[in-house]
């Protein structure tokens, strides 16, 4: 069988800045050429730091890294055939779209005759085809973006990192820039790593993610299985919006406070030792009667405490006496019965017993 080709390999690399905690703990994985790879994760995470290890902004105080086969560590970033694009963009303000893409080129002296046909090429790319001749300050920030992305690619590295390129966006232009960077990927096949805090971006443009925290990688996979197979609890919660149940486990799910909830054990875990278990907002059915849930592994009864109108679903924030102290969180997809459960109305709800995820409790 022929050897998948691998542009990034990332070997138990750590970064320690003498804190006492690492900022990346012994990260290890694998980027196969053509991938797109994002690094999810929340503020201090890690996911920055391991970008800027891989950019060579960065010497590992532990591990390799190695693109295309070759240690990297000796090689300052203009040696390592990457192509950047920073939440800053760092575009030259004095300079046309044109002469921004340009740019990369003539520093790599490029044949000043091949240039201007390379430029309008990638403009076209990135559908500033018409904007070539336009200064930075005259260009939209979605427009200022494609520029950047044309810069990054315009001399075909072997990878292309993104910083958070899309953090200063408002929400609609982000939304479409994040499809924007999947279609100019998947059309020049170039290999990607972006990092972001964002689930959506991760889940919309990546074939696989990582999730860090504490510096550690914590789980890599695609976007379905880490949405639906999340390795722990962490995960489930930062991908998604869940409902987390702390008790003891029992044989078919997790007694909380003396209510037992059937639920599926990820790991083997005996009976009576402290676990979570997490289930996602859209895996939990509502209904005004008992009948609506009837087919339920684990069936409740609650009221309604608030009601989140997001546009296309609504969020529903439910107490329930045998689960004191939880916050029960459902998304409700009816367009037709946005008002159908009151704040202060009685409901049942309940899942089944695969949708409610049991981790062992974080020590």
């Amino acid at each position: 069988m022929e050897e998948t080709a691998l542009t990034v390999r990332v070997h138990d690399v750590s970064m320690d800045f003498g804190s006492g905690t690492k900022a990346v703990d012994s990260a290890r994985f694998d980027l196969e050429t053509g991938r797109f790879l994002t690094v999810l994760g929340p503020s201090g995470s890690g996911k920055t730091t391991l970008l800027h290890m891989i950019a060579g902004f960065l010497k590992p105080t532990a591990g390799e890294i190695t693109i295309n086969g070759q240690p990297v560590d000796a090689l300052p970033p203009h040696r390592r055939s990457i192509g950047m694009v920073f939440q800053k963009l760092a575009l030259f303000p004095h300079m046309t779209a044109a002469e921004n893409v340009a740019f990369p080129l003539k520093m790599r002296r490029w044949n000043p005759k091949g240039i201007p046909a390379r430029v309008s090429d990638f403009l076209d790319l990135v559908k500033l085809g018409d904007y070539r001749d336009r200064r930075i300050h005259e260009l939209s920030g979605g427009q200022q973006q494609r520029v950047a992305i044309a810069r990054a690619l315009v001399f075909e590295p072997e990878l292309l990192l993104l910083d958070e390129p899309l953090a200063a966006l408002d929400r609609k232009l982000r939304e479409e820039m994040q499809l924007e960077f999947r279609r100019i990927q998947k059309e020049l096949g170039v290999t990607t790593i972006n990092v972001t805090h964002d689930q959506r971006e991760a889940l919309v443009v990546s074939d696989e993610i990582i999730v860090m925290d504490g510096g550690k990688i914590q789980q890599k996979a695609t976007p379905v299985a880490l949405y639906q197979q999340p390795a722990n609890d962490f995960v489930a919660g930062f991908v998604g919006v869940s409902t987390f149940l702390d008790g003891s486990a029992t044989e078919g799910g997790v007694e909380i406070q003396g209510t037992r909830c059937a639920g599926t054990h990820m790991t083997d875990i005996a009976a009576g030792t402290p676990v979570r278990g997490g289930i996602r907002a859209e895996q939990i059915r509502l209904g005004r009667s008992a009948q609506a849930v009837a087919d339920c592994d684990t069936r409740l009864t609650g009221h309604v405490s608030d009601m989140i109108f997001e546009g296309e679903r609504l969020l529903y924030v439910l107490n329930c006496p045998a689960l004191p102290g939880v916050d029960i969180q459902v998304y409700y997809h009816d367009p037709d019965a946005f008002d159908l459960f009151e704040i202060g109305s009685e409901v049942h709800f309940g899942w089944r017993a695969r949708d409610l995820r049991i981790f062992r409790a974080a020590r």
